[in-house]
């Protein structure tokens, strides 16, 4: 949103200069709207955010009155996700996507040349307080990039012209309703549709089909499918629902709940974006589905931060359909079925894609994936309960109930039923959404999307597979190649060395903190890509890398962890001399030069002679010359 000008002058003053009192009376409003809700502590920061531009600590005080909790507690959420700011940003908060894709687009020297027009420096606040200028993972736009957001509204197809307007906009402090349509337009880019790309169906035509079947009829086609997770982890989704019926039957309260994962923070994944923006209803068709399969009267979808443009329309497609009868009490007429439907706006943490993770936001506290078991179908929100499914396998859950399991099931293979959506980037001539049954070969996908010269696809993500060229006759199916669905493509002209690299930092950026093997380990293997790229590397270098990835496979706390090395160990395995060809030597040579950092300490003792210099004074002392 467009903060007000006349709130410019508060947002690049010291916090002491907030008046306590004020604050929380402006807040007011915003508290009540969410009951004081501890559990909306989230949502009750984001929107204290775009009051006062950033949350100051009298802000962080009232809120934590109002809600009864501890300050400590409070602060310590907003200092959590990337998109909260204790400190001013200025009106204009500009964000470069920093993925691999929109790098090759060209975003980095974008993002310098808006720095030097507008005479900001990267990741701090103009000297007027007018504006700041950073990066962030991904904005899901990798088949439109680069890409950039401005208060939380997406840009897309940036060029040289278009960011040198920018610049001009914001130094004249022009609101964004004024700027071009245009530059704000998302394409849905779907290049190849199948069955559920395809779907033409009303909305609640499948809430009205499980409804006729009834619910062990519903379930009982569930399991015929055999549909499996479309998060990446490919979890059978009947025994999930069924899992969650039974433990909501023994709870003494018998309240569960179903929550959608909409936090697609993968970088190379914007599948779910399209399906947000252009199925809705099938989306919350399947959500209706599932709650009526386990019996729950809430469900909540979990928005990305990065998808905050799409909460309008979303918000009024639930209206529309509360006032259809297809949310809220007697669901399509049943006296016995309430069912409403809540979205939560994320904060910007790749984290909380984890389903553990997701659900401590939702609760309104840091995204720190749970210690399992239990899982959340059996302890999952607010302590009941919980199914959490990905947007895509939601919507095949809402074509199973119209169209049955037998027939879901004859597509795909035997292992993986159905299709599956692939967001399709990088070096092809037709990025985007593609949609293809299970078993479908990697060559066949890069036909398809002009992919003519690649020597590797990062296959779901950087946590995911990276294939070389040999390997492309594999198929996309969980019993050999599975995804999450992203698919990046590198042209045989791309150095894997720096993907690797961008995967590397992206890992340490996103880490959550929590535990000490990937807080640390993350970290280290981010310098090591560094020292290398530098050209201080040796084998030494690549020896560690592979150490700390046995390391945070073993001991992290969650699957980030675990998975921060894969690209790093795909990599090296397959175009190691990406990674040799820039080592100093295959000994061990230091990061930095000694020599040059004694020199201050020289200086001062008005030292020069040869004994005072590493790597000389010993030949020296030995009569070498």
């Amino acid at each position: 949103m467009d903060r007000d000008p006349r709130w410019l002058p508060e947002m690049v003053v010291a916090d002491e200069c907030f008046d306590a009192i004020s604050v929380a009376e402006l807040l007011r409003p915003v508290v009540d709207l969410h009951r004081r809700d501890p559990g909306r502590l989230l949502q009750i920061l984001r929107e204290a955010q775009e009051i006062l531009g950033y949350l100051p600590r009298p802000a962080l005080t009232a809120i934590a009155e109002a809600l009864d909790l501890p300050r400590a507690r409070v602060e310590g959420v907003a200092g959590f996700y990337s998109f909260l700011h204790l400190a001013p940003v200025g009106r204009y908060r500009v964000l470069f996507s920093d993925n691999v894709t929109d790098r090759m687009l060209g975003s980095v020297e974008l993002m310098d040349r808006l720095c030097n027009r507008l005479w900001v420096e990267r990741g701090k606040l103009s000297e007027d307080g007018l504006l700041s200028v950073d990066t962030t993972s991904c904005t899901g736009m990798c088949d439109q990039g680069p890409a950039l957001l401005v208060n939380g509204q997406v840009l897309t197809r940036l060029s040289a012209e278009r960011i040198d307007r920018i610049g001009e906009l914001i130094r004249a402090q022009v609101a964004m309703a004024d700027w071009p349509r245009e530059w704000f337009h998302v394409a849905d880019n779907i290049r190849r549709r199948d069955v559920l790309l395809d779907a033409r169906w009303s909305a609640g035509e499948a809430v009205r089909a499980a409804v006729v079947r009834g619910r062990e009829r519903l379930l009982g086609e569930m399991k015929l499918s055999n549909l499996r997770g479309r998060g990446g982890a490919g979890f059978t989704t009947h025994t999930k629902w069924e899992s969650a019926r039974r433990a909501a039957s023994d709870d003494a309260q018998g309240r569960c709940y179903v929550v959608c994962n909409a936090d697609e923070g993968e970088p190379g994944t914007f599948k779910d974006r399209v399906l947000l923006a252009s199925y809705a209803d099938l989306v919350f068709d399947g959500m209706s589905v599932a709650g009526f399969a386990i019996g729950a009267a809430k469900g909540l979808l979990y928005l990305r931060g990065e998808y905050a443009w799409l909460l309008p329309a979303l918000l009024e497609n639930l209206a529309r359909r509360r006032h259809n009868g297809l949310l809220g009490a007697r669901v399509c007429g049943q006296p016995d079925w309430m069912f409403d439907i809540e979205v939560h706006l994320g904060a910007g943490a790749y984290v909380c894609g984890e389903e553990t993770a997701l659900l401590e936001s939702l609760e309104g506290r840091r995204g720190v994936p749970r210690i399992r078991p239990p899982y959340p179908v059996q302890e999952g929100y607010q302590g009941r309960p919980t199914v959490v499914n990905n947007v895509e396998t939601l919507c095949k859950a809402a074509l199973i109930a119209v169209r049955g399991g037998a027939w879901f099931a004859g597509l795909g293979t035997k292992q993986s039923t159905g299709t599956k959506l692939l967001s399709i980037a990088g070096d092809v001539a037709s990025p985007g959404v593609y949609e293809y049954p299970f078993g479908v070969s990697v060559d066949q996908v890069l036909g398809d999307c002009g992919a003519g010269n690649a020597q590797a696809v990062q296959v779901s993500g950087p946590s995911g597979t990276c294939l070389a060229r040999h390997e492309f006759a594999r198929r996309i199916a969980f019993e050999d190649v599975p995804t999450a669905g992203a698919f990046t493509v590198f042209g045989a002209h791309r150095d894997m060395f720096e993907v690797a690299r961008n995967f590397a930092h992206f890992f340490a950026h996103e880490s959550c903190g929590f535990c000490t093997p990937c807080r640390v380990g993350t970290t280290l293997v981010a310098n090591c890509m560094d020292k290398i790229a530098n050209g201080s590397g040796s084998q030494s270098d690549i020896g560690e890398i592979f150490r700390i990835h046995r390391l945070l496979h073993a001991a992290s706390h969650c699957g980030l962890g675990q998975a921060a090395c894969n690209p790093l160990f795909d990599t090296l395995s397959k175009f190691r001399p990406a990674y040799e060809r820039r080592l100093r030597s295959l000994d061990f040579a230091p990061a930095f030069d000694l020599d040059q950092a004694l020199s201050v300490a020289r200086r001062m003792t008005g030292r020069d002679d040869p004994a005072a210099h590493f790597g000389l004074g010993a030949g020296v002392q030995r009569g070498e010359p």
